[in-house]
């Protein structure tokens, strides 16, 4: 049996802080005063408040010591829930062999994802991880000429300077083999594939990421996956979400090969704009147009009109959402040289969302990576910069595009820096 402590004085005090009955009594004898008078108090006076007083601090007494029993730790009960719980797990390794394996560890051996970098500092710094995760399902969407292929390729890059196998699915037949040779792409070393459907191609894909040889899948792109069944039959837009539902079975099994080889699937998408407000008006001429008007103005990824291929299959198991979109022209005195590209973070599970990244893509060269390793090595104290120039390891360059031209003659050099940033803005 359980022998009640003594009131102790800092219980009493707890109590004094917890309410105002300890004061009942004097209360009612000072609020019975005249204004401008004092009235005595009396004997009686005193029993009342201390009969009060004392009737309060019996039942906060009570309440404390049923607080107190709640908390008591109960070894014999601790010992058979860990022995019933053991007995569990071992009946799970029985069963189910790895898949029983209830712990974090499992999982997440290290505190830091592992990505493949995207090219560009820039692009990098804006996801916040440091580049693209591996075991993931990234998605690269925007309209045509936006720079789409361009970012797969130097993802690919990326992923064979450390020794990585990749695949290039070009189901839409505008791969430019030299294009990938001058970004820097190994074509020898590149798994090239144009299956004639979009069931093959899935199949193909879900293949090779069980085989944990992989690590960057590149389908370029899902508006050109096309079912066997829309390809051997007719034309009918009564079937055109027949991809959406091909693409919600495929991923459900995609996805799990991928989270377990570490295989990037890169997954790049069109956009559909005005010509789908056509088809609208067409499947709804009943409708009046402020109608038709109301339900396309409902913004999609934050941009006004704008439907993705594929259905909501893959905007849910993408891990990143990317958005790429034309900014400008790039001129070299009178000559168009490239084009400017944003890049926003639509959607991150790993990082905050909403970011953007302004990128120089040059024609038949891919991004130029010099001008954002001059920029961050400037901010960092890496690169030197003296008036207009810049000092790297000891060479003095008169201005940005010597010091750009520099770099872009020296891989090496401009490999090191981006080495040295790279320890610094991230966690490797």
């Amino acid at each position: 049996m359980r022998v009640p402590r003594p009131f102790s004085f800092a219980a009493s005090s707890l109590l004094l802080r917890a309410g105002r009955p300890l004061c009942t009594g004097w209360e009612s004898s000072w609020s019975s005063l005249r204004p401008g008078g004092f009235r005595r108090l009396t004997k009686n006076d005193g029993i009342k408040s201390f009969g009060l007083h004392g009737r309060f601090l019996s039942s906060a007494v009570q309440s404390l010591m049923e607080h107190e029993k709640d908390q008591l730790y109960d070894d014999g009960k601790a010992a058979e829930k860990e022995a019933a719980l053991q007995s569990a797990l071992t009946q799970l390794a029985g069963d189910f062999d790895k898949e029983s394996m209830l712990s974090l560890r499992r999982f997440f051996v290290s505190h830091y994802t592992p990505v493949i970098s995207t090219g560009s500092l820039k692009l990098d710094l804006a996801l916040g991880i440091g580049g693209l995760p591996k075991g993931r399902i990234i998605e690269i969407f925007g309209k045509e000429a936006s720079g789409k292929t361009t970012l797969a390729l130097h993802v690919v890059k990326e992923a064979q300077k450390h020794g990585g196998y990749c695949a290039y699915f070009d189901l839409e037949n505008s791969l430019d083999p030299s294009l990938a040779e001058s970004i820097g792409v190994d074509l020898e070393g590149l798994l090239f594939a144009r299956p004639s459907s979009a069931e093959n191609s899935l199949s193909v894909i879900n293949t090779l990421a069980n085989s944990g040889s992989i690590d960057v899948i590149v389908v370029d792109s899902v508006a050109a996956l096309v079912p066997e069944l829309e390809l051997k039959g007719v034309v009918d837009l009564a079937a055109q979400d027949m991809q959406s539902r091909l693409m919600t079975k495929a991923l459900n099994k995609i996805y799990y090969s991928l989270v377990r080889s570490q295989t990037l699937l890169i997954l790049v998408n069109q956009t559909k704009g005005s010509e789908w407000r056509n088809l609208w008006k067409a499947e709804n001429h009943d409708m009046p147009e402020s109608s038709v008007r109301s339900n396309l103005k409902k913004p999609i990824s934050g941009h006004l009109g704008e439907v993705t291929c594929g259905g909501n299959a893959v905007k849910f198991y993408s891990a990143i959402r990317l958005r790429m979109s034309r900014a400008g022209l790039l001129q070299t005195e009178d000559e168009i040289t490239g084009i400017g590209v944003s890049v926003q973070v639509i959607k991150n599970k790993l990082a905050p969302a909403m970011k953007k990244a302004d990128l120089h893509v040059e024609f038949g060269r891919g991004i130029r990576h010099e001008a954002e390793i001059l920029e961050i090595a400037s901010q960092y104290g890496i690169v030197s910069r003296e008036q207009n120039g810049y000092w790297i390891q000891g060479e003095y360059l008169r201005d940005k595009l010597e010091a750009e031209q520099y770099l872009a003659e020296n891989d090496s050099l401009a490999d090191e820096l981006t080495r040295t940033l790279r320890s610094q803005l991230f966690r490797t």
